[in-house]
């Protein structure tokens, strides 16, 4: 399902032939949802999964709420998958903008980290770092290129920080 669900979100993005939706919704039930999920996905694994939310941020917002899960999750799936002991850390918070605000998210992890000669790569569709760990840990080579193409869509930003070997943090505004 999550592979359909991947060919079917990176198809819509590439074709330009999507308009945001622009709904209210209630940033706490995303974020639980996203928690939920997670915490499911890491199964066995030794690492925490921990969320610092700003507490000012309002509880009903409007925007795209489903891109923003979308992109929550594979950050969070990628950053799970990666990290065999630690943590993984979702931060939201926000920033006042003229027109309303701009949620700003970051996922950070104590995983594998990302060689310097592969992070300007790592959002191409079907850019593996390492073949030999497809196997292991499954994917489409999708997910970080829909995040991109779903923040670059909505004008948001989007920054990768990572140390080989120390963990890894992506940054976005949406």
């Amino acid at each position: 399902m999550g592979v359909v669900s991947d060919i079917l979100d990176f198809s819509e993005l590439q074709s330009g032939k999507i308009e945001p939706e622009e709904e209210a919704y209630n940033i706490t039930s995303t974020i639980n949802d996203v928690i939920n999920s997670s915490m499911a996905r890491k199964e066995d694994k030794k690492i925490e999964i921990l969320v610092d939310c700003d507490a000012t941020i309002p509880s009903i917002l409007l925007g795209d709420e489903k891109k923003l899960r979308r992109v929550i999750m594979n950050l969070m799936s990628n950053a799970i998958k990666f990290t065999e002991e630690g943590y993984v850390c979702l931060k939201v918070s926000y920033r006042k903008e003229s027109y309303g605000i701009n949620l700003v998210v970051s996922v950070k992890d104590t995983g594998i980290g990302i060689a310097p000669e592969h992070q300007s790569r790592i959002f191409e569709r079907f850019y593996r770092v390492d073949k030999s760990h497809s196997k292991e840990t499954g994917g489409t080579g999708l997910g970080l290129s829909i995040v991109k193409h779903a923040v670059q869509y909505h004008g948001g930003k989007l920054v990768l920080d990572s140390e080989l070997g120390k963990g890894t943090t992506v940054k976005i505004v949406f």
